[in-house]
Order: C-alpha cells, then sequence, then structure tokens
C-alpha cells in the first residue's frame, strides 16, 4: 500500500513542478503547493525504507517531518517573504538530502526506481532560491529597509543571511550585500557552516565597492587580525596587508549604514508617500450606485461604482466577484500557471508572477459577460481572462498595457483576488496615485484616448508585496467591436 500511494505523490509532484516550469520563487502559491506536496511525499517515504535501516532512516525521517508542522498553513506562512524565502530553500535542502541519503535505501521501492529518479531529481533549482533571496532584496530597495525590518516577524540564521547577502552581491548590490553580511556576522553559531573569515571578507569587498573605505580598511584589518592568529605562516597574510595599504591611500566615505532616501515617484507610491493635494482632490471625487448605463442585468442589481481619479478616469467596482467564485478560478490556474512574460515571449525581473489565461468556462464566462455588462464595452475581440500570483517580492513595474498596434487594447478591467496588508499597491506614477488592492473589488480605465493614441497618464505598476498573497485577474478588451460603443473622435484630447 505505501508503495502505491508513493507512486501517487511522485505523479501529483510531478504536476506541481511540470506546472511551474521549475520555478517557484515567483508564485507564492507554488511555494505552499510545493510545502504540502512535500509533507505529505516525507509521510509516506517513511514507510518505504529497507527494514534492515528502519531505526536509522525513520528517525532521519522524523526529524524532517518534524519541521514541516501539522498545524501550519502553508498559504499563511506565504504572506511572509521571509518565511516562504525559508521554506524554499529548506524544501530545497531536505529533497537533495533524501536525493542523496534516503533513496539509495529504498530497496523496497526498487521497481519504482526509474521514477523516483525522474520525479524526485526535479526538485526546486538554486536558481529559485536566488530568485527569492533576489526578491527580499527587491522589498528592501522599494520600502527602505534594512536586514533587521525584514526579518522582524521570521528570522534568518548566518547561513541564511549570507546566501541574501552574496545574491545581493553578485547582483552589484554593494550596501544591502553589506548590511545583509553585517547580519551574518551577527548570527554565527558554532553551527553556522559560514565562517567569520568569509564575512569579514565580504563585508570589507562590500564597503570598499560601495566607496565606503574606512569600513573597507576597518574591516580588512579584522580579517588580517583573524588569519594571522589562524594561518600565521599562511603568505595570504601579506596580500591582505596589501590590499589594506592600497585603501589607505583611497579618499571617499559614503555612508553605508544609511540607507539612500531619494527614490522615483513609482517607488514612492508605493511606500504610500501619495501627495497632499492628490489625496484632497480623491476626495472630494464621487461614488454611485451604476446600472451600466441602463443594462437590463443592472436595473434590480446596480454596482458600487467609486471613482479614484477623474483624469485619467480610474474607476472601482465593489463587490462585483464572489469569495466561491474567486476560489474556482484560482483552482482552475493553479495546474496552469508559469512564469509571466512581457511583450512577445521575454522573462524579465521587470515581472515577478506567475500567470494563465483562461478559456471559458461557466464560472469565466458568468465573469466575462459581468465585466461587459458593467463597462458597455463589446468583449468579442478581448484578450482571455488573465489570472496572476505574484511571488516572493512579487512586482510589475511601470509600464503601458497598449503599445500602438493593430486592435490594441482599449481599456484595462483588473479584478483583485485578495487583500494585501502591506505592498502590493496599483500605483499611477504620472498622476500620483495609488489603489490598494481590495478583495472582490476591481479597478477600470481606458488605456486609449478617443483617437486612438495611447494615453500616456495610464503609465502603471504593481507595487512589491512586503506581506500577503496578491491574486489579480485582467481582463483586457480591444478596439475592435467598440465603434458604437466608445465612438472615435478626431481630438487628441479626447
Amino acid at each position: 500500500m505505501a508503495v502505491k500511494e508513493l507512486t501517487v505523490f511522485m505523479v501529483c509532484f510531478w504536476i506541481v513542478y511540470s506546472a511551474a516550469g521549475h520555478e517557484f520563487f515567483s508564485s507564492t502559491d507554488q511555494i505552499a503547493q510545493l510545502y504540502g506536496k512535500t509533507k505529505d511525499f516525507l509521510k509516506v517515504f517513511s514507510q518505504c525504507i529497507d527494514a534492515d535501516n528502519v531505526e536509522t532512516m525513520k528517525s532521519v525521517l522524523l526529524n524532517l517531518l518534524l519541521s514541516y508542522s501539522d498545524s501550519e498553513n502553508p498559504e499563511e506562512a506565504m504572506r511572509n517573504p521571509v518565511a516562504a524565502y525559508r521554506l524554499l530553500r529548506q524544501m530545497r535542502n531536505d529533497l537533495i538530502f533524501i536525493e542523496k541519503h534516503i533513496k539509495p535505501n529504498l530497496y523496497q521501492c526498487e521497481e519504482y526506481q526509474d521514477e523516483l529518479d525522474a520525479k524526485l531529481l526535479e526538485i526546486p533549482q538554486l536558481e529559485d532560491v536566488d530568485g527569492a533571496a533576489s526578491g527580499l532584496i527587491r522589498l528592501q530597495e522599494i520600502y527602505k529597509l534594512h536586514p533587521e525590518d525584514i526579518t522582524k516577524e521570521t528570522s534568518l540564521n548566518a547561513d541564511e543571511a549570507y546566501h541574501v547577502g552574496l545574491v545581493a552581491y553578485d547582483e552589484g548590490k554593494f550596501q544591502h550585500a553589506f548590511l545583509w553580511f553585517l547580519d551574518s556576522l551577527d548570527r554565527l553559531t558554532e553551527y553556522s557552516t559560514t565562517t567569520e573569515e568569509e564575512l569579514l571578507h565580504y563585508l570589507s569587498s562590500s564597503a570598499y565597492h560601495f566607496g565606503s573605505l574606512p569600513v573597507a580598511i576597518y574591516f580588512g584589518q579584522q580579517l588580517l587580525n583573524l588569519v594571522i592568529n589562524i594561518f600565521a605562516p599562511d603568505p595570504s597574510n601579506d596580500e591582505v596587508r596589501v590590499q589594506l595599504n592600497w585603501l589607505l591611500h583611497l579618499q571617499s566615505n559614503p555612508d553605508i549604514f544609511t540607507l539612500n532616501t531619494e527614490s522615483s515617484n513609482y517607488e514612492a507610491l508605493c511606500r504610500g508617500e501619495v501627495d497632499e493635494r492628490t489625496s484632497k482632490r480623491q476626495r472630494a471625487l464621487s461614488c454611485r450606485y451604476s446600472t451600466g448605463g441602463g443594462n437590463p442585468r443592472l436595473m434590480y442589481a446596480p454596482v458600487k461604482e467609486e471613482v479614484e481619479w477623474d483624469e485619467p478616469r480610474i474607476i472601482r467596482y465593489h463587490d462585483i466577484i464572489s469569495d466561491r467564485e474567486i476560489e474556482i478560478l484560482k483552482n482552475i490556474s493553479r495546474p496552469q500557471l508559469s512564469r509571466s512574460q512581457i511583450g512577445k515571449g521575454t522573462v524579465s525581473d521587470f515581472r515577478t508572477s506567475q500567470s494563465v489565461f483562461l478559456k471559458e468556462d461557466y464560472t469565466v464566462a458568468r465573469i466575462n459577460q459581468r465585466i461587459a455588462d458593467i463597462t458597455g464595452l463589446s468583449i468579442e475581440s478581448s484578450e482571455y481572462l488573465h489570472v496572476q500570483n505574484y511571488g516572493i517580492g512579487g512586482r510589475y513595474e511601470p509600464h503601458y498595457d497598449a503599445w500602438d498596434n493593430e486592435n490594441e487594447r482599449i481599456a484595462t478591467f483588473l479584478i483583485y483576488m485578495s487583500d494585501v496588508e502591506i505592498g502590493g499597491t496599483t500605483v499611477f506614477p504620472k498622476v500620483g496615485v495609488a489603489l490598494q488592492p481590495e478583495k472582490g473589488s476591481a479597478v477600470f480605465w481606458y488605456n486609449l484616448h478617443k483617437s486612438g493614441t495611447v494615453d500616456l497618464k495610464t503609465e502603471h505598476a504593481g507595487c512589491p508585496v512586503l506581506m500577503g498573497n496578491k491574486w489579480v485577474a485582467n481582463k483586457w478588451i480591444h478596439e475592435y467591436g467598440q465603434v458604437f460603443r466608445r465612438p472615435c473622435s478626431l481630438s487628441d484630447r479626447e
């Protein structure tokens, strides 16, 4: 029975891995799915141990299982990006350990060895853990956070902090790298695999590349003292001395401990720094019940319409999708999610999420009809409903939904399928507007003027998710079929 159950879980594992395209960091939901599968997989795995190794193998697997709490809700854990990073890293390490040390002892499962080889090897890659660390660094950049700020709820050990520092260092973000190496140094214990020598080297190097030479010299001197005490005969001591003497002749001293407060309008809006004049103008805008211009389907059930901005006109519709419909959309999407792209098939850090275009079924058709009723636009030439789940530090940097193509995206209908505790705001940098995700609501705007030209004020972005899980669904409506619903104009001002 155990062998049969193991086969079922291996198949489930394969489905999860294949759906994500072997990438997990760009979708918090995929990490949550992997967490549950790993926990169940370990339970069944423990039943497939050879009798001669029961005591040793069982104890190892029991220790692994204890780290996957039955009471922990993986979706709840994913709301914290640091916890998501730790879980992804832990699952990679645990599955590698099973592959190297436990799988060779599965003699009772020998007939399934080919399946084990094919599927167990498809574990989260190092690129996933690096991508998750990069997401943490991105959050620090946008929200101006020190390591201690981002690890308040979930702390990292010395090895984890060191890894985040290495990723920042490789990306050329030397101030953040320095601060993570310093955090790692504070957390060093006898059980850490990271060494003090490594940290002092990177602390000095990061400070040097950042331009903070006195700090680089200080940690270089600390490194020199350390290697003299430990490796006195080592000629590398002379190399460290030469580097220190060279640094002493350079003059520069930007403060590596203080984060730069300068930022773009996009980043400021993400942090909630909205101009008071914008807020005052928003407060003067109105809300109402709308029948979509007299649509028969809305006469007895009008929608709640709130004007978020007047130029360009951005409208929020409240309570336009139910919790049940949201769960149906999520469940349909999960097996099909893959890395979101920009342009024609390009994957970029510019956009960190996983998404899928959903063909019509009963629920999707109802939602599409509702969008048509509310907007008064034809959806015959629109794109399929596009469901999206953001990853660790998931974002979509400032962009336009329209590019002056034929049959362009005339309008965007963005549905929020979840609340987001901190971050994840939809911002319009050109006009200074920030819209907070509100589960069950949707925002709507026209990407084109009536003349057909792109409205440059509609540049928008999805801010990085600092705390929470972000699910959205987009409906991009195209020009064709709108000639009588939104008549053209010869004026560029309309």
